[in-house]
């Protein structure tokens, strides 16, 4: 029954390691299947180079094993809590990646200094307080500071990123690592560097929103 979900899961997973989000057996993507409303994700400690589509775990929202013969990552409780209580995300993905980390490490979050990052993440991305691995205080650090764009950094940790599918949190994760990157740059010969207008801001999440891509009817994600 899951065994498509499994394989993109799976293949979402390895992509983190082939984009250089995480290191180790660090991270993951989780899945929440939109008929069953049960959660694929990776196993806890498995290497990304290894990890088959039989591998993924299957919980239902109060964290029951449906499918699976491996513990579920260490972050489930994290997934759990968030997908409990905002239906509009399907999936989750946390990194460790480089530049947005170490904004994380310092209790900052990242303004909209880029047109590109106000078009995903209209004025920036916020930063947490800290919270526990392995618990629900995780979860609720994420849904209190996530708001209505789709990442968060959580203070001396990482990086997680929500979408509507796996393709739509990936590109969040993606997109705000290079956004972290641009502003650790900028800022470095600039500490006091503006970031845009609010006007502008709503300028280009506009145009993203309404413009960007192709319609919904061509099955194609932007």
């Amino acid at each position: 029954m899951y065994q498509v979900w499994k394989q993109l899961v799976c293949d979402a997973n390895k992509t983190l390691k082939e984009l250089q989000l995480v290191k180790w057996t660090s991270g993951n993507v989780s899945y929440r299947d939109k008929e069953s409303n049960n959660v694929i994700i990776k196993p806890s400690g498995v290497h990304f180079d290894v990890l088959k589509p039989e591998d993924m775990v299957v919980l239902d929202l109060d964290g029951n094993v449906v499918e699976g013969r491996l513990k579920p990552s260490v972050d489930t409780a994290s997934h759990l809590f968030v997908y409990r209580r905002r239906d509009d995300i399907h999936s989750i993905v946390h990194t460790h990646s480089p530049y947005a980390t170490s904004f994380a490490i310092r209790g900052l979050g990242i303004p909209s200094y880029t047109t590109t990052a106000a078009n995903m993440f209209k004025e920036g991305v916020p930063c947490s307080d800290y919270a526990a691995i392995g618990e629900d205080e995780v979860g609720k650090q994420i849904i209190n500071h996530i708001g209505d764009v789709p990442a968060v950094l959580l203070r001396n940790h990482g990086v997680f990123t929500v979408g509507k599918d796996i393709e739509s949190a990936l590109k969040a994760a993606v997109l705000l690592e290079e956004t972290a990157e641009y502003a650790h740059y900028a800022t470095l010969h600039e500490p006091d560097l503006a970031p845009l207008s609010r006007d502008i801001v709503l300028q280009c999440y506009g145009f993203y929103k309404t413009s960007y891509g192709q319609s919904e009817k061509t099955n194609n994600t932007i």
